[in-house]
């Protein structure tokens, strides 16, 4: 068994190695090949667009490692983002207040999906594409299909990209979510849990872990970054834009799975997740600068995923 162990250890750090190398290949390959990517504003450009995608995929690996999926990080992200717009700019309630709702709203759709998994029996698959439909069409509704500037609370727009030390606040906020979600994961009851109910949930279930109720709290959890991921979108852009959201979730999702969660459930780690979340931004970003056509950085990211996948397959087969 310490054997096993051992050698499951080695697949873990193998894969945070080998992601974290492909992002210093892909920071030598762009800076070599054009002057303007090694450049402070890119940097920052950098940062700002990691934030988002990397709070959604933080959120996102919590299901993952439990052996779930969720489809609608998205369109959730953005309902908390509508939230936000509606409380501060229509009901003109304090910024604070308006962001505690945006929260809450990411996390009420969470909990709802997890009810639906827990209890419902649904596939993931299907319950939270569901829930992409039905906040993505709440988005519309709420806001008349219509984007909802931040004009009367000026300071709300400058939340996320404020530098404290040269840094976006909005990359700090990632950060800080990361760090907390890694705690989570390795030194609370829901992080073993969450490990377990992915490796073997009818082992877990046996064993006297009540598998329906943390599996809400995990998909709720989920939800509590995705609301958070919808303040900082909503401030970078000063504005709530309910047709934004579809396509995130598949950026988190590739995040993750480059970062070494195994779409099998039982194994991830946010450092992983984070470098996986900047190795998306920096191919993107750098693509752009080489003015590669948007459709073959769609195609190119398209098969980095598919590699990962294959090599999270690979190392299952090992094992």
């Amino acid at each position: 068994m310490a054997n096993q162990l051992h050698k499951r250890i080695d697949s873990r750090a193998m894969q945070t190695i080998l992601a974290f190398s492909s992002l210093i290949i892909l920071f030598i390959i762009f800076s070599v090949s054009s002057p303007f990517f090694l450049t402070r504003p890119n940097m920052i450009n950098i940062l700002n667009m990691t934030a988002v995608n990397g709070i959604l995929a933080v959120g996102i690996t919590f299901i993952i490692i439990s052996g779930g999926i969720d489809l609608s990080v998205g369109t959730v992200m953005i309902f908390g983002s509508v939230f936000v717009g509606v409380s501060l700019t229509n009901l003109g309630l304090p910024i604070p207040v308006g962001i505690v709702i945006g929260i809450l709203a990411g996390m009420a759709c969470g909990f709802v999906n997890g009810l639906n998994v827990a209890y419902l029996k649904l596939p993931p698959f299907i319950a939270t594409l569901g829930m992409m439909n039905i906040s993505r069409g709440l988005n519309l509704v709420i806001t008349g299909a219509r984007p909802i500037h931040f004009s009367d609370t000026p300071e709300f727009p400058r939340l996320a990209v404020f530098p404290i030390l040269g840094i976006p606040a909005g990359a700090l906020i990632f950060f800080l979510c990361a760090g907390i979600a890694a705690f989570i994961l390795s030194k609370t009851i829901i992080g073993r849990y969450c490990y377990a109910i992915g490796s073997n949930e009818e082992a877990a279930r046996l064993s006297g872990i009540n598998t329906k109720r943390w599996k809400v709290a995990i998909y709720s959890i989920c939800g509590i970054f995705c609301g958070i991921a919808g303040v900082v979108i909503a401030s970078r852009v000063a504005s709530a834009q309910p047709s934004l959201g579809p396509g995130f979730e598949l950026d988190a999702i590739a995040a993750a799975v480059i970062g070494g969660a195994s779409l099998s459930g039982g194994q991830g780690r946010i450092f992983g997740t984070v470098i996986g979340a900047f190795i998306i931004t920096v191919l993107t970003n750098g693509l752009r600068i080489l003015m590669v056509p948007q459709q073959w950085q769609m195609v190119i990211i398209g098969i980095i995923i598919l590699g990962a996948v294959y090599l999270d397959i690979v190392r299952r087969r090992e094992k």
